[in-house]
């Protein structure tokens, strides 16, 4: 068996339950095949293998689902792929073959069923990674960040439960006024490149990585700067986005038999759980309505369900992913961010103020600046919310970082009958490339920044409440 072409990548993971996501490749043009094992790490014996035949209209990529598994169990795993000799073979025989696995074991964790025992994960947004006639330019500059996470993750207490990354994996648009990528195969070698980096690998391999997009991984604000030939370009962009990104996510819900089902995706926005924490991780870019007499950055369907998770979750944290910016909004450029959907983050704000719902966080990226941030109400003493933007892990040279003057700080988010929402920030502003480190406990967030060395930058904390 070779090793994956790209991957393996730890996916959506629960007490008993982990997805696993490997690229095979073509082979003499021969049926391929991939195949999975798993163990407990203190055990010798190997479960049962898993396998399933690739497909060329899948990129020749895999989604294994693995199922009753142990809580807070660390597991070992090999994946591989293969053509056998024989062209009849199927899944069903070649599970008879003497196979040779590939000799890399990997690792990884289920979540711990104790709600109150503390959390940690790793944020992250906009990873540069520039393409030239198909092939990654100086892709050591884009992966090196993701050593220095590595290494943190390998000390780390609490150890990581995931890494959140939260819009711009790739660039389709890296070259927009020279060459834009618009084809199929162009955007599938950007992904390939992008997640087979040695440091990227590593880290997904091991730790549960949840992906949403943002612009780029379509084009620069998309759908404003959309035009009528864009419709190509939107469908080959979303088709791999689902291949590589949201194939492995909670967006796939599992079919009776335990196998996730990839005969439909209803939308790609989702949520998860771990322990007494929540996560509702927005689409805030494909669903948009530009429209003048109802402008929407999230969807109808996609307002109901957030705001029915808000006001019905028992979670002690809920963290609310929204890939742009919820607030503070740019002085420049910040119509593509919810600056420009006011009405909608009003409904949200006064929903969660007026239930009366406790520690709320917005995480997003984008910017390319991180920072932390407060909102409260003039008359409403009991009201707050923060939010934590990370971003970027890999700047461009040709792109800014943003810096506290980019932001409007100096005067109310919104105004409204009942009173003001005011914020103010709670951290610098990190221009540089960065990581946030974000660790909850029982009556705090601590949120450390880290350079792309892995030095740390600044802390905050966030009393809970």
């Amino acid at each position: 068996m070779l090793k994956p072409t790209v991957g393996p990548i730890i996916g959506h993971t629960t007490t008993n339950h982990a997805r696993i996501f490997m690229r095979g490749d073509l082979q003499n043009n021969a049926t391929t095949f991939a195949g999975l094992r798993y163990r407990k790490r203190d055990s010798n014996q190997w479960s049962n293998s898993l396998f399933s035949r690739l497909s060329a209209l899948r990129d020749f990529c895999q989604v294994f689902s693995l199922n009753n598994l142990e809580s807070h169990c660390e597991y070992e795993y090999q994946t591989g792929w293969f053509s056998p000799m024989s062209p009849v073979h199927t899944v069903e025989s070649i599970a008879e073959l003497p196979l040779q696995w590939p000799r890399e074991i990997y690792r990884f964790r289920t979540r711990a069923s104790d709600a109150v025992q503390p959390r940690a994960y790793i944020i992250g947004s906009c990873r540069y990674l520039r393409m030239t006639a198909g092939i990654a330019s100086l892709p050591q500059i884009g992966d090196r960040i993701f050593a220095s996470i590595n290494q943190l993750i390998e000390g780390a207490e609490p150890p990581i439960s995931a890494t959140l990354m939260t819009g711009d994996q790739i660039y389709v648009d890296d070259l927009n006024l020279i060459a834009p990528d618009r084809e199929y195969k162009d955007i599938l070698d950007k992904y390939r490149a992008a997640f087979s980096q040695p440091n990227i690998q590593r880290l997904m391999s091991g730790t549960s990585t949840y992906m949403i997009l943002d612009d780029h991984e379509i084009e620069d604000n998309w759908p404003a700067n959309a035009s009528k030939s864009d419709h190509e370009l939107y469908r080959n962009a979303m088709a791999a986005y689902e291949l590589y990104q949201a194939s492995h996510s909670p967006a796939h819900e599992l079919t009776v038999d335990g196998e996730i089902d990839h005969s439909k995706l209803a939308h790609y926005w989702y949520q998860f759980s771990d322990g007494d924490i929540e996560w509702f991780v927005t689409d805030s870019r494909t669903r948009r309505n530009l429209a003048a007499d109802d402008r929407r950055i999230l969807d109808s369907e996609q307002e109901q369900a957030l705001v029915a998770w808000l006001s019905n979750s028992k979670a002690r944290v809920k963290f609310v992913v929204t890939s742009v910016m919820f607030y503070p909004d740019r002085k420049l450029h910040g119509d593509d961010a919810w600056k420009a959907f006011p009405e909608q983050r009003l409904r949200l704000l006064e929903t969660i103020r007026t239930r009366q719902i406790r520690n709320v966080v917005f995480v997003s990226g984008d910017v390319h600046g991180s920072l932390t941030s407060r909102l409260t109400h003039s008359e409403d003493p009991d009201f707050e919310v923060h939010t934590i933007v990370s971003s970027p892990l890999c700047n461009s040279k040709l792109l800014p970082y943003a810096k506290a003057s980019t932001f409007i700080l100096d005067q109310p988010l919104a105004r409204t009958a009942a009173g003001d929402y005011r914020h103010e920030l709670t951290s610098a502003v990190v221009s540089e490339d960065n990581f946030a480190h974000v660790v909850v406990e029982a009556d705090q967030i601590l949120i450390n920044y880290h350079d792309r060395d892995g030095k740390k930058l600044q802390s905050i904390s966030i009393k809970l409440r």
